[in-house]
């Protein structure tokens, strides 16, 4: 089961129930997954299971002393595992770990997505301005979800070149691309290090929690990619949870043109030097550094 498989089913599954007070009240999805759902005091980085009674009944159990933005995710991801019917292995790691997660929990992450931020609600809601922090902290409230959940979201649902990725004790764990970004073939490799030269990287050798916003070169994040292009990076780091977070972006007129071999595979040209024709390539439209 690939991701747009998963997120098919999570639309259809939103667009079987009445949504429109989701972003309030998650009763409707709980219902139609023909389960219940319970609130009690679980212990600490345990957000929450479900127990299926001989009857065929689901019995939800979230931590009730967790914020309510981590409650709402628990019981979409749970429903996602009676949905989709996969087997849960929390394996006692945070749930906003992607470190050795199961990929049955991954899964169920991006189904909870989906059920959370529904994609026709997202994009009517969402601003039509440039990415801010702002822009993202609006997103969260609106859909009561936590910034990260907020900004994966919305790379995935932008319209411009965007990316969001998380980082884990300064390894790069997962990365979310715009549709525009996944046709590019724009790569950002897991289980590597930080990029140097990125804000996140200079945010996370700082061992503060801070969030900033500044001007990159996209090679600095995106493997075998055109050099000499800027995209904006904003990072926030969480020094207690040494956890890190960054949305990428940039214009569509800044995206490199790609060439791809018959498998599919992004070409890259080793040639050197492109041969001179006499005409000056500059100025362009590409904000170069």
């Amino acid at each position: 089961m690939n991701e747009t498989d998963v997120q098919d089913q999570a639309r259809a599954f939103v667009a079987s129930v009445d949504s429109t007070n989701i972003q309030n009240d998650l009763s409707a999805y709980v219902k139609k997954a023909e389960a219940k759902l319970r609130k009690e005091e679980l212990s600490d980085g345990e957000s929450g299971f479900t127990v299926t009674k001989a009857n065929g009944q689901h019995v939800i159990t979230v931590n009730s002393l967790e914020s309510e933005e981590r409650q709402r995710f628990t019981v979409c991801h749970e429903i996602a595992h009676i949905v989709l019917k996969l087997p849960s292995l929390h394996d006692e790691l945070p749930s906003w770990s992607y470190a050795k997660r199961d990929i049955n929990e991954v899964t169920c992450d991006i189904f909870a997505a989906e059920l959370l931020m529904p994609y026709k609600m997202w994009k009517d809601k969402v601003p039509k301005e440039e990415p801010s922090i702002t822009v993202i902290e609006y997103m969260a409230a609106e859909f009561k979800t936590s910034f990260p959940a907020a900004a994966s979201r919305y790379a995935n649902l932008a319209d411009i070149p965007c990316a969001f990725v998380t980082m884990e004790r300064g390894m790069v764990r997962y990365a979310a691309r715009s549709t525009s970004l996944r046709r590019a073939l724009a790569w950002i490799p897991p289980k590597t290090p930080i990029p140097a030269g990125s804000v996140a990287h200079r945010l996370r050798a700082a061992g503060i929690t801070h969030i900033e916003t500044d001007e990159v070169a996209q090679d600095v994040w995106f493997e075998n990619w055109e050099k000499g292009v800027d995209l904006y990076e904003m990072a926030r780091h969480y020094h207690r949870f040494d956890t890190t977070v960054a949305l990428l972006w940039f214009p569509e007129e800044d995206l490199p043109e790609v060439e791809v071999d018959r498998f599919g595979v992004r070409v890259v040209d080793h040639s050197g030097l492109q041969e001179l024709t006499g005409e000056l390539p500059w100025p362009g439209n590409k904000k170069r550094r």
